[in-house]
């Protein structure tokens, strides 16, 4: 059995109802909904995300002056339990 048979991809994951609720239609995530999801600062997410680029291995996307954050990869990070 290879690795690819193995794994899920971030879309096969279901997202947790709290984050569903959190998002509701939308495909990303304000840096403060992000961190209310993990129980997290977004101070920690900001620095994180200066540092290395990404956070918990979730790369935003960049906005103007805004980061927004994957709810599909999320879902994976809170799912295997990542935090």
């Amino acid at each position: 059995m290879n690795l690819k048979e193995n794994s899920k991809e971030a879309s096969e994951w279901p997202i947790p109802s709290g984050l569903s609720m959190l998002a509701g239609n939308r495909d990303a995530i304000t840096t403060a909904e992000f961190a209310k999801a993990i129980s997290g600062s977004q101070q920690t997410l900001r620095k994180n995300y200066c540092l290395t680029g990404n956070a918990y291995g979730i790369k935003p996307i960049k906005i103007g002056n805004r980061l927004l954050w994957p709810v599909e990869k999320i879902a994976l990070l809170i799912s295997r339990g990542s935090i």
